[in-house]
């Protein structure tokens, strides 16, 4: 189905049309008519599906065709976009910002890591679309900067994620103050709808309408999967192989820890590939430059721990990396979803080592099928340039004479208790 065919009001259409869109996923042939009809969703979508979109054009659309006036909503943000993460967040906002260029709609997205004084004073001054994590939006609720008494459209994006992430109790917070279910729309959308999302959906819904797009294979189809099974010692030399061999224009490389993060960014550096690491731990200012420079092809290599996984939408990524296998089955589809999206080709290379090997039966159970296994030939590992004694010794005493970031603690600033 094409987007023409929808029947859509031309300040979206052009949104539409501005992004690039012509033919409808499967989810959005799915999601869009229904929603626009007024319909309360719980859809089931693999990541890198469209299922953004599909809601950001069900709203737009409904919010166009019923207009509520300034007065009438007060304080309160005629939509609520809530979202596990901040990356996610972000995401979502920028889609927004390009689909509804026309529609005139205020958009705002609150999340930690950002300037907090600019977002509550955006937020102050009212919103049409309000998008952000549990975390941001209770504390602006609680200081009564908006309110929810008046919202007419809820969206829950990633709904498995909040339980995985422990927001389950502060979402259910955050439902509470919205209209009853009857007097508003809303919308759910998750990559598996488990007992505990449908139980959340059902007791916080208005009868939704259980949509599941689920591909016959559980990853995405035009992924090629490749596995080597390598020592530790010796997964370096074969990554820089890998990339000498693919030529990647865009690769994600994931790992399952900070400190493998930043060792990997490091090497790779030192070895002629521009990398940059995204964790937790950096500063979310930092991590959205970073990936600014992912997207608009400045950084040809992402390192990133799981905190990427998901809700990441980057265009052309050509190749995923998972130097360290992850330790969830649910994660390797997460993590290699982020090539091959949109109908592109992709391809998705693992390495086995002694330490994380024991999690490929569960990720081949989850999969359904076997990873096809690749061996390295002895061309296929690189020598790799290692940082001289005096390197190593500088950045030592950097590190020690390094002073501690704003807002955290040194090991002798923690409080001392006696027994």
């Amino acid at each position: 189905m094409n987007f023409t065919e929808l029947d859509l009001p031309s300040e979206v259409q052009q949104g539409i049309e501005h992004v690039g869109f012509f033919t409808c996923t499967p989810v959005q042939e799915a999601v869009i008519p229904r929603a626009v009809r007024g319909e309360d969703i719980a859809a089931q979508a693999q990541t890198g599906t469209g299922k953004t979109a599909a809601f950001l054009i069900s709203l737009f659309t409904r919010m166009i065709r019923n207009p509520a006036a300034v007065a009438d909503l007060g304080n309160s943000p005629q939509a609520l976009i809530i979202s596990p993460t901040r990356e996610l967040a972000d995401q979502i906002f920028h889609e927004a910002e390009r689909l509804g260029k026309f529609t005139g709609f205020r958009l705002l997205a609150v999340f930690g890591g950002i300037d907090y004084q600019k977002q509550m004073d955006t937020l102050h001054k009212g919103v049409d679309v309000l998008i952000g994590t549990p975390g941001r939006l209770i504390d602006y609720y609680k200081q009564h900067v908006y309110s929810l008494k008046k919202t007419r459209y809820l969206v829950i994006d990633e709904a498995d994620r909040m339980f995985d992430m422990g927001f389950i109790d502060d979402l259910r917070y955050l439902i509470k103050k919205l209209p009853p279910y009857s007097k508003r729309q809303s919308m759910l959308f998750s990559a598996t709808l488990s007992y505990r999302v449908m139980e959340l959906a059902y007791e916080h819904m208005n009868l939704p309408e259980k949509i599941s797009i689920t591909p016959e294979q559980v990853t995405v189809e035009r992924v090629e999967q490749v596995l080597y099974h390598v020592g530790k010692h010796e997964k370096l030399p074969l990554l820089l192989g890998i990339l000498n061999k693919e030529s990647p224009r865009r690769v994600l490389i994931f790992v399952n820890t900070r400190r493998a993060a930043e060792m990997v960014a490091e090497r790779l550096n030192r070895n002629s590939w521009k990398a940059q690491a995204i964790t937790g731990e950096i500063l979310q200012k930092k991590r959205l430059r970073v990936l600014e420079d992912f997207k608009a092809g400045r950084l040809a290599v992402l390192v990133a721990t799981d905190v990427a996984s998901r809700g990441l939408h980057v265009e052309d990524v050509t190749h995923v990396i998972n130097y360290d296998l992850p330790q969830d089955a649910e994660d390797y589809v997460h993590r290699i979803g982020r090539t091959g999206r949109a109908g592109a080709a992709g391809k998705a290379v693992s390495l086995a080592d002694e330490e994380y090997v024991y999690s490929l039966d569960d990720i081949e159970k989850f999969i359904g099928r076997k990873i096809p296994v690749e061996w390295a030939d002895e061309g296929m590992y690189v020598k790799e340039i290692r940082r001289t004694h005096e390197e190593r010794q500088r950045s030592e005493q950097e590190r020690v004479l390094r002073p501690p970031q704003p807002g955290r603690r040194n090991a002798s600033d923690r409080p001392r208790t006696r027994r």
